[in-house]
């Protein structure tokens, strides 16, 4: 194997995430663009999960956290200092949005699939924690300051998802978050990494992506 591989799939935040971290990263990767719906036995060879995003190393190791690619893809290159400095309050948002918000996020974003609350709990559980980050922007450009780091990147994709739910009422409840989401949407860095690739066919190479 000459670079690393990684399963992905486009939509999915945590792919997202991690695509956006190698490229920072300036990784070198082979893209396996895979269909949920008929995911790869090579994918579970590696991973029993069975989820992308899924890093397979040169050597033989396998990341198949999205964090855990984000932080060894920030080890190998970090220009811009993303991840040098408030390591511990990066580390809680992330762990925040990744366990309660994406709990509530879920409910939210597919409520008739979890009739046992009503859309409007959903709702306002996750009003909750988007006012938090709305508020920190109050003094920030970023979530932890004027300059851009992993937390921003790591919890964007799952804000974008909260956002589109409901644009209008996310526009206008939370309008310096809405501000801080559209910068990065907008930006190279993230729309480099949602090209449009071909499912990729077992047995086959992938799409080389990056440049060392």
């Amino acid at each position: 194997m000459e670079t690393p591989i990684l399963y992905s799939f486009r939509r999915c935040p945590y792919a997202m995430r991690a695509r956006m971290a190698l490229r920072y990263s300036k990784v070198s990767y082979e893209h396996r663009e895979i269909s949920l719906r008929n995911r790869p036995k090579s994918l579970y060879d590696i991973s029993s999960k069975g989820t992308v995003p899924v890093l397979c190393l040169i050597n033989g190791p396998v990341i198949d956290e999205s964090i855990d690619v984000m932080k060894w893809a920030v080890n190998q290159k970090d220009p811009d200092s993303w991840y040098k400095d408030q390591i511990s309050e990066q580390n809680n948002l992330i762990n925040q949005n990744d366990s309660d918000f994406k709990f509530w996020l879920d409910r939210y974003k597919y409520h008739v699939r979890y009739p046992e609350d009503s859309f409007e709990k959903y709702q306002s559980k996750v009003r909750e924690r988007l006012l938090e980050h709305n508020l920190k922007l109050e003094k920030t450009k970023f979530l932890l300051g004027d300059k851009i780091k992993l937390v921003d990147i790591a919890v964007m994709p799952f804000i974008r998802q909260a956002a589109h739910v409901n644009l209008d009422w996310f526009n206008n409840e939370f309008s310096l978050l809405a501000i801080w989401l559209e910068k990065l949407k907008a930006s190279s860095l993230f729309l480099s990494i949602m090209h449009k690739y071909e499912v990729w066919d077992e047995g086959n190479k992938g799409i080389k992506v990056g440049e060392k």
